[in-house]
């Protein structure tokens, strides 16, 4: 009796015609209508692109639908994030905000204060250009995050860093940039008061 030859195994699929599932699915929709309330598609094209979106049944016939738009939520898509003290003073955090790669603080003469505890970020470096200024700038950052200062000119009014190298895997690295100017950069981790703020408000 003659051996039959084995079956070639079933090669697999690019990823491309892998099959989408329904969250898949509803993702591309949310994108899409996150697009036409930004300008970038207009109704009659989002109206299209939904109908086709809902009937996809592969990754690369969802991919064709986002292709030219920017991915959303991705930090390095965000405008930079400005900051300016003018007279009255200006400040971010703390709280829940998704941080972009790159921020711009000037102090002014009010003062900035940009605290980054609890924020979302999900890049592995950020930028951070501080100008202190007239009034200064003030940044806070969580214990397990860590800073780099050699691209910063003290100026005037010096740079005070009062971080820890005690950085986690995996989290951010502050990179930061500008002039101390008149009145100084201070970047530090949260102090006594801000720790209990933040104990009495679980995230």
């Amino acid at each position: 009796m003659t051996a039959q030859p084995p079956e070639p195994s079933p090669r697999p699929a690019p990823p491309g015609e892998l099959r989408a599932s329904h969250d898949d699915r509803e993702a591309v929709v949310e994108q899409l209508r996150d697009a036409a309330a930004e300008g970038r598609i207009d109704l009659d094209e989002l109206d299209s692109r939904l109908e086709q979106a809902l009937t996809s049944r592969t990754y690369a016939e969802l991919a064709v639908l986002t292709a030219d738009l920017p991915r959303v939520g991705s930090p390095r898509s965000m405008p930079p994030l400005v900051l300016k003290g003018g007279m009255h003073g200006a400040s971010r955090g703390p709280g829940c905000w998704d941080v972009p790669g790159h921020v711009v603080a000037r102090g002014g003469m009010g003062g900035v204060k940009l605290d980054f505890t609890r924020t979302r970020c999900r890049l592995a470096e950020v930028a951070v250009e501080a100008h202190g200024e007239m009034a200064g700038v003030t940044i806070v950052i969580p214990d397990s995050w860590a800073v780099d200062t050699t691209g910063m000119d003290p100026g005037i009014g010096g740079l005070k860093d009062r971080t820890t190298p005690d950085r986690l895997p995996g989290t951010p690295l502050i990179r930061l940039t500008g002039s101390g100017g008149m009145a100084g950069v201070v970047i530090r981790h949260p102090g006594r008061w801000e720790r209990r703020k933040l104990r009495g408000n679980p995230a």
